[in-house]
């Protein structure tokens, strides 16, 4: 064979292989709501649409979907003075009407004496949420915090006592007061309140990279800020503290502040 084609054929399967390994690996569906991880170069650097994001060591990095999101999202990586850019369109969802009555009117309009205070927790929400660090627990399967009936899903747009209101951002497993909640992963405990205006007794567990799990309308809380929590251990029961109906568990996935459909990560298969 010709040495100009041996040579030729040298550098495709080396710009074959090249390229194959630096490219992204996606886990997760681009669907509005959903969550994905990639896994990258641990050295490169990674841009989803104009916000950076952390790369483990061992080359995994996060991020999610907005509920509305409109537009594609933009993956760029850098490495080695190199620029790759990934534009992947964004699959939009339908969502359901969920209508629901008999609640405290307090809780559905509340009165301004309580303004204050429902900006001040939601304060202490947001910087929970925000929290950026490199726990490396994000990257494992999660599980259902609860057993139970789904009451509610994500997404749905409410009608609280006939009133239009926000959607729903999370899943409502309805469930006997007092059953025992379990951690859906591995974490630490950034919040743990017992009695926030419309969701009662609340915990927030960050598990790295800005994913936190949210646990909402607990009748006990079982940990503290700052405790390191496995997946599995109980951390709670079952209340219908807050704004609430009946005994039931709204759990939460959130990417900083972008709320996240839960079944996407508990069904991502790792």
């Amino acid at each position: 064979m010709d040495s100009k084609i041996i040579s030729r054929l040298f550098l495709i399967i080396i710009f074959f292989f090249t390229t194959h390994l630096n490219a992204i690996e996606f886990k997760g569906k681009f669907v509005q709501g959903h969550y994905i991880i990639g896994i990258t170069d641990p050295l490169a650097k990674i841009i989803i649409d104009k916000k950076e994001v952390r790369v483990s060591k061992d080359g995994y990095f996060v991020f999610g979907l907005d509920r509305d999101r409109k537009f594609d999202v933009t993956i760029t990586k850098y490495i080695n003075g190199k620029k790759e850019k990934i534009i992947r369109k964004v699959i939009k969802r339908k969502y359901n009407i969920q209508r629901i009555d008999g609640l405290e009117e307090s809780k559905v309009t509340p009165p301004e004496s309580v303004y204050k205070r429902i900006k001040e927790e939601n304060n202490k929400i947001g910087k929970a949420r925000a929290i950026n660090s490199d726990l490396p627990f994000f990257k494992n399967q999660f599980i259902m915090p609860v057993k139970g009936i789904i009451s509610g899903v994500y997404g749905s747009q409410r009608i609280l006592n006939g009133k239009p209101k926000w959607p729903h951002y999370g899943i409502d497993i309805a469930a006997k007061k007092g059953t025992k909640i379990k951690s859906s992963a591995t974490g630490v405990v950034t919040m743990a309140e017992v009695d926030l205006y419309y969701t009662g007794g609340t915990i927030i567990m960050d598990h790295g990279h800005g994913i936190s799990t949210i646990y909402s309308h607990l009748e006990t809380l079982n940990v503290k800020v700052g405790d390191e929590i496995l997946q599995g251990d109980v951390i709670g029961t079952v209340g219908s503290t807050g704004r609430s109906t009946g005994p039931h568990l709204d759990f939460r996935v959130n990417w900083f502040q972008t709320r996240l459909d839960p079944m996407s990560i508990i069904n991502l298969k790792n």
